[in-house]
């Protein structure tokens, strides 16, 4: 049994809380809202992020953050994105030495770039930090819905530990050490899931969204790996994996939020609307600013800018990627034949 601190109580803290509780660990979970921890205590479930998830009477419920951090072995950092800088920097002075952190959300920092677990590291050094993440929705795994995803560390004996701690018979877990590839992969997919919900949004079919999932990918492995990414991580559970659940499923708020946004709503009338962070949202300046680091073309990311950040109309961008310039898929030779 392992004690374990839940750093933010949305729904994918809530799920993961159950989770682990079922594992036979002791779980704590911490939230900065008072008013969110008397509500999980009076109903032991998320009655507004994540209903019909029952939580344990054995799982704490605090605002205090040193008490948890201090008393906890493993933290599981489920923030929203833009503010894991923010926590890490109030955790730093309680972490321990050698305590594993290991983040469950995804996002890039829009200012500096930074993947998640860079921002961790930057501000709480001491910390042995870790990601999970791959095609993975709170509604399902709180449901107990088989699910599979990934651990990465730059430590086999962390990812492992880690591996141990969260696995069970509905619950599989895969270990790498290409974090920097799981992290890209992961924060990228919620900007195509934006353009996917613009095609339902828009009135376009499965054709329209096998193309946009299939050249997203490739845009993401493009960027990915010219940061020093892993091709083979593309193409698993945290790149195509999480890419499609995310594109497809009812639960993506990011292609809910784009959805609104294919129906003629403004960005900010998306979210609102929405009511839960939507996380491609801020990766996707992120995404524009390294693809100008690295010099790597990305046309359904950039259209998605323009929607968000530019006014650009929907049907417009979809209309402007339908007429790029002629392309060849693979990059390799056609057979030459002497009687053509």
């Amino acid at each position: 049994m392992k004690k374990i601190g839940i750093i933010g109580a949305g729904s994918w803290g809530i799920a993961l809380a159950a989770l682990l509780e079922e594992n036979g660990h002791d779980v704590t979970v911490w939230s900065k809202f008072e008013d969110e921890v008397n509500m999980l205590k009076e109903n032991h479930e998320h009655v507004t992020k994540l209903p019909g998830v029952k939580l344990s009477e054995k799982i704490k419920l605090t605002t205090d953050l040193k008490g948890t951090i201090e008393s906890c072995e493993i933290l599981v950092m489920a923030v929203p994105s833009q503010f894991t800088r923010s926590t890490s920097h109030m955790m730093k002075e309680f972490v321990k030495d050698g305590q594993i952190i290991v983040n469950v959300s995804k996002g890039i920092e829009d200012v500096t770039y930074k993947t998640l677990s860079e921002i961790i590291e930057e501000e709480i050094p001491n910390a042995e930090v870790a990601v999970m993440c791959g095609p993975s929705h709170a509604e399902e795994v709180g449901r107990k819905i088989p699910t599979t995803i990934v651990v990465g560390s730059h430590k086999r004996s962390i990812a492992e530990t880690l591996q141990n701690v969260f696995m069970n018979d509905v619950f599989r877990v895969y270990t790498s050490p290409d974090v920097l590839g799981m992290e890209v992969g992961s924060a990228l997919k919620n900007v195509i899931a934006l353009a996917a919900g613009m095609c339902d949004g828009l009135g376009y079919g499965d054709n329209s969204k096998a193309a946009l999932i299939t050249r997203g990918i490739a845009e993401i492995s493009r960027l990915g790996i010219a940061m020093g990414g892993k091709a083979e991580t593309f193409f698993g559970l945290t790149g195509i994996g999480d890419l499609i659940v995310t594109c497809q499923s009812k639960h993506s708020r990011n292609r809910k939020a784009g959805e609104l946004i294919g129906q003629g709503k403004t960005m900010q009338e998306a979210m609102d609307e929405v009511k839960m962070v939507v996380e491609g949202v801020y990766s996707t300046k992120a995404a524009i600013g390294l693809a100008k680091k690295y010099n790597v073309e990305l046309p359904i990311i950039e259209q998605v800018n323009a929607i968000l950040f530019e006014g650009k109309d929907a049907r417009s961008a979809v209309n402007e990627l339908m007429l790029r310039d002629k392309k060849i898929e693979i990059e390799c030779s056609f057979p030459e034949h002497t009687n053509d």
